[in-house]
């Protein structure tokens, strides 16, 4: 049950009425099969009387359930159904067995899904007194998706589920590990306080658990605050706070993946993000199915919205290998799906297994063996660095599963401005390394002419600095690998002071900082615009940037914006009419004035073009020069190096009276404080 039984995430957890299917009837090539309807659909379920959402009392504990008389509790959800698919894929388990304990009378029903998620009932029993039900569950027609679950009746008497769990016979397990967790972190102390609060109370946790290690790499220093005190003294040595330079996610990553993989006893590592709420159950999990598998495997958590918690917003990734761009591994599903209105049980696409090549590094479990061959993260800053792991772990034999039940409440990046801003540097020199490395296609299959258009598509909307991190980023490209352990931790300023010089990136806190709008004739006749169609696009495209090129904007809209955007509304179809605009970012904190420039447009027009005849030219060697230095700078000693070269920055009157302790004998070694 729910660490906090708040309504949002109940769905996730338990659900009160009868089961239904949302699979559609099979056609085996007769045409199209209609939609079950909910009053067909739930043929398979025991019918019984409903008293709608369970109240929150009933939630009282972590591991049981009060059931009230004439009720039905459905365990059918994202956290308590078992991923039968998954296990049937990845681990040679062929049979599990349910065991649920109560005290009271009422029906146990266990149901099961295939693929395409159709329910069937399994197997039932009565209970009347208290007592244990063991439910032995075969694994064997899983091969291509499906989950196993139970519901509970009660009748004119109530019953309390004392437990409940889903085990396997231990002796297919392949191993019997321990994990350390690498967590980066960047001025979020509220964040990891809370996060390292979180483990040091759950004793299963701790029992598997090696070293949290915390790598600070931010001004507001965990260590300042008296919070972390009382937590150091719980954890002891299970918890390690070090202090270095901002080299980004993959240096915080990379630092907390080589203590893992050098600490002489985590069998894992455990990547994590600072600002997520985690279900400390999916990291048991996560090493309990590490454990299983045939053969070592990564294994990632799902990623929940972390401000609309029963919303599903990554359930299976992969990477294109034309484009080079992030897909969705199962083409049906949906980004952002809400359990509160789309069950689990309701839902066919969930119950199909998803294969991925990669997970996200907001929780994602890596054998340290994979570590130690395979090395670790590019040394790319952020942004890929998560993605060209899978890859590379996928090419050397250590698969990624996202696993179903073990998931994180995370920031979305819908929610965020990292398209627009710094960010989007590392989002285009990383994609392109990533193809350069990976990419089975001739000069990288689509990703030149894609980064092109895209060049094209903010310059449109007249996205000045984006537009010149960009080029930055192809040119830096260009200049091959050998730079990128030396300029990992100057990129970052390098960028911020761009952002300066263009007013894009100028932001304000609100509309009334910049002058009224103003505007004689609205574009469009003041309609509302929308995509040009896919046939006519060439034509306006032309249209478009001949405009962006050669007319002047007029006096007013240099004095005035023309319009105020929101940022769901500020497409390149939309600003592309507009000679200025005020713009909102992704967050809705700030706003910015774009102008249209197009001394601006000429100039970045040319050395785009520039930039990618020569990528294009240069491919087969920037390929080779990139794969041949790959394995040296994902290597421990070329980390070890800019660990070194990049401490944490000293602070006068606050560092300098407070010594920070070496992490070992190195005599590169970088720094670490142990204790608060």
């Amino acid at each position: 049950m729910p660490l906090s039984p708040a309504p949002d995430v109940i769905p996730l957890y338990l659900e009160s009425h009868a089961a239904r299917s949302g699979a559609h009837t099979a056609a085996f090539g007769l045409g199209s099969a209609p939609v079950e309807s909910h009053e067909n659909s739930s043929a398979n379920a025991a019918p019984a009387p409903t008293t709608g959402q369970p109240k929150i009392d009933e939630l009282s504990t972590r591991f049981g359930l009060y059931v009230p008389e004439q009720s039905l509790r459905s365990f059918g959800t994202y956290f308590n159904a078992f991923p039968a698919s998954y296990w049937r894929r990845w681990t040679p388990v062929r049979e599990v067995t349910l065991s649920v304990s109560t005290r009271g009378s009422g029906q146990i029903i266990v149901y099961r899904s295939n693929a395409r998620g159709a329910i069937q009932r399994q197997d039932m029993v009565s209970v009347q007194t208290e007592g244990t039900s063991r439910f032995t569950l075969p694994l064997t027609a899983f091969g291509d998706g499906g989950w196993y679950w139970f519901d509970v009746i009660t009748g004119e008497q109530p019953l309390t589920i004392l437990g409940a769990e889903w085990t396997a016979d231990a002796s297919d397990a392949r191993t019997e590990g321990t994990f350390s967790i690498a967590m980066t972190t960047m001025n979020k102390v509220s964040y990891v306080l809370d996060n390292i609060s979180l483990i040091s109370k759950d004793p299963d946790l701790r029992e598997k658990l090696d070293v949290m290690y915390v790598v600070d790499q931010g001004s507001d220093r965990l260590r300042d605050h008296a919070e972390l005190a009382p937590l150091q003294e719980a954890m002891g040595d299970q918890l390690r706070i070090i202090e270095q330079g901002n080299i980004g996610g993959s240096g915080g990553f990379s630092r907390g993946m080589y203590e893992a993989s050098t600490n002489g006893s985590s069998t894992y590592v455990i990547n994590s993000d600072d600002d997520l709420d985690i279900e400390p159950e999916s990291l048991l999990r996560m090493l309990t199915f590490a454990d299983f598998t045939r053969t070592p495997v990564l294994v990632g958590a799902h990623m929940f919205d972390l401000n609309n918690r029963s919303v599903l917003h990554a359930f299976g990734e992969s990477v294109d290998p034309w484009a080079i761009q992030p897909k969705v591994t199962i083409p049906e599903s949906t980004i952002g799906h809400d359990f509160a209105a789309g069950p689990l049980r309701s839902t066919p696409w969930l119950h199909r297994r998803a294969d991925v090549d990669y997970n996200g590094w907001w929780t994602c479990l890596i054998p340290t063996e994979t570590v130690r061959e395979i090395g670790l993260s590019l040394p790319v800053f952020i942004k890929w660095d998560d993605a060209e792991y899978g890859l590379r772990a996928k090419k050397a034999g250590y698969p990624t599963v996202s696993l179903p039940g073990a998931a994180v409440w995370h920031i979305t990046w819908t929610d965020k401005n990292d398209a627009l801003d710094w960010q989007i540097y590392f989002h285009e020199r990383n994609r392109i390394i990533t193809a350069l490395l990976h990419s089975g296609y001739e000069r990288g299959g689509r990703v030149l002419t894609e980064s092109q258009g895209i060049d094209v598509k903010h310059l449109l909307s007249m996205q000045y600095y984006t537009q010149a991190a960009r080029l930055y980023a192809q040119a830096d490209v260009l200049r091959g690998p050998g730079v990128l352990h030396d300029e990992i931790g100057t990129k970052l300023p390098e960028l911020r002071q761009m952002a300066q010089e263009h007013d894009d990136s100028v932001t304000r806190p609100d509309a009334d900082s910049f002058p009224d709008v103003q505007v004689s004739k609205p574009p469009h006749k003041g309609r509302a615009f929308s995509a040009p169609h896919r046939a006519l696009l060439p034509a306006w495209t032309v249209k478009a940037m001949g405009r962006q090129l050669l007319a002047q904007p007029t006096e007013k809209a240099r004095r005035h914006p023309q319009a105020l955007v929101a940022h769901q509304d500020a497409k390149w179809w939309t600003l592309s009419h507009y000679d200025s605009a005020v713009v909102s970012n992704a967050e809705g904190t700030k706003v910015a004035w774009y102008k249209r420039r197009p001394e601006q447009v000429r100039t970045m027009l040319a050395r785009s073009a520039r930039t990618h005849l020569d990528l294009y030219r240069q491919w087969n060697r920037l390929r080779d020069e990139y794969r041949a230095a790959a394995d040296e700078i994902t290597s421990f000693p070329a980390w070890e190096r800019t660990f070194a070269a990049n401490p944490a920055p000293v602070r006068p009157g606050i560092d300098d009276r407070d010594a920070v302790e070496e992490s070992s004998e190195r005599p590169d070694a970088p720094s670490e404080s142990t204790s608060a």
